[in-house]
C-alpha cells in the first residue's frame, strides 16, 4: 500500500480511538495554505486539534512517530488551529493541540496508540 493509504488508515484508527473515549469528530483533514490538521474533535466544550503520526512495524524503539512533530510543525498546527477558530467564529472556545501516535504491528495488524494531550513547545 502507499504511504497515503497508510496515513488514511492511521487517521481512521485515531478517529475510532477518540470516539471510543467520548470525543465528537468535528472535522477531518482541515487544510489551509501552509498546513493541515488531521482531526478536529470536541470534548467537554473544548476543541482538540489532533495531529496523527504513525509507523508500521517495530520502528517505534528507534523513532517514535510523535517525535516527527517539531517546533516548525507545531507552529503550523497552531496557525491552522487559529484559522479554523476564526473561520468558524469560535473565538470564545477553549482549545488545545494533541498528538496521536499510532504504531501498527505489521504481523498482528494491531495498533499501539499513545495520546499526548495539550502539547506545547513554548
Amino acid at each position: 500500500k502507499s504511504t497515503r493509504d497508510f496515513g488514511i488508515f492511521a487517521e481512521n484508527v485515531a478517529q475510532k480511538y477518540l470516539v471510543d473515549r467520548g470525543y465528537k469528530i468535528l472535522d477531518l483533514n482541515y487544510k489551509r495554505k501552509f498546513a493541515e490538521i488531521d482531526i478536529i474533535a470536541g470534548i467537554e466544550n473544548k476543541i482538540v486539534f489532533c495531529e496523527v503520526k504513525a509507523n508500521l512495524g517495530n520502528t517505534e524503539e528507534i523513532y517514535s512517530p510523535e517525535k516527527r512533530v517539531n517546533l516548525e510543525k507545531f507552529k503550523k498546527l497552531a496557525y491552522s488551529a487559529q484559522m479554523y477558530i476564526n473561520d468558524r467564529e469560535l473565538i470564545e472556545k477553549e482549545w488545545q493541540i494533541d498528538i496521536i501516535s499510532v504504531v501498527i504491528n505489521a504481523e498482528t495488524k494491531k495498533a499501539k496508540i499513545r495520546h499526548f494531550k495539550n502539547i506545547n513547545f513554548f
